[in-house]
């Protein structure tokens, strides 16, 4: 096989990084409104996924088909998130000038509750942009799945913060960040929770039965998610 075939190994890899390219670009620029950072991160998530699955990827018409489908609930969910994290933000602010006895049992509660909205933003856009079901139990599954895969969720938190720490305090690689940022990480973050993602889709599907023919929908409906067990993971 010549190095510079289609369907070389290294084309292939050079696709790939082409993709993520583009798919960077497309979901910063559609988070720029804020209001649709959750459809955006949705969409960037349901692209990553087909990417890691080697499945055919048109970035543009895949991402904003997404994009369109799951505005409504990513766009709820991203609010909630943001009314959740004002909250934290502004309690955690109150308590740290108190004094007595319950300033430590307080920001301990704040805390933990901090990092549990971290573990659910985590997973949240992912599952939604694979699963369909209501934003309750989109938001539950989440944070269900973020704790079970509690070292993979820590490293999906850990890798927009890296991108952002490069940014600050290495500037020279802003460039590269805006290329590459954003798709680089949900990549990563697709090919740890693939598989899990896999086998929630089998059960699923075996719980749902043969699909009717006519049914062309890549998302999967289920109205409680059936997580695998730690062993099967």
């Amino acid at each position: 096989m010549r190095i510079f075939d289609i369907d070389s190994p290294l084309m292939q890899v050079l696709n790939k990084i082409s993709d993520l390219m583009f798919l960077t670009i497309l979901a910063f620029f559609c988070c720029v409104p804020v209001v649709t950072i959750g459809a955006s991160l949705t969409a960037l998530h349901y692209m990553a996924l087909k990417i890691v699955r080697d499945e055919e990827t048109y970035i543009m018409k895949g991402f904003f088909k997404s994009f369109k489908d799951n505005f409504r609930q990513a766009t709820i969910i991203w609010l909630i998130i943001l009314v959740l994290a004002a909250v934290f933000v502004v309690d955690i602010a109150l308590v740290w000038n108190m004094e007595g006895k319950f300033y430590d049992v307080l920001i301990g509660v704040f805390t933990v509750l901090s990092f549990l909205l971290l573990f659910e933003t985590a997973f949240v856009f992912p599952i939604l942009a694979k699963f369909d079901n209501t934003i309750k139990k989109t938001m539950k599954n989440a944070l269900v799945i973020s704790i079970i895969q509690f070292p993979k969720t820590i490293v999906m938190i850990a890798m927009p913060v890296a991108m952002v720490a490069l940014v600050i305090f290495f500037p020279v690689l802003v460039p590269i960040v805006f290329l590459f940022g954003m798709g680089t990480c949900a990549f990563v973050a697709a090919k740890m929770y693939n598989k899990f993602f896999a086998q929630m889709e089998d059960r699923i599907r075996a719980a749902m039965g043969p699909a009717p023919e006519e049914d062309h929908s890549e998302a999967i409906f289920t109205d409680e998610t059936r997580l695998p067990q730690k062993n099967e993971q």
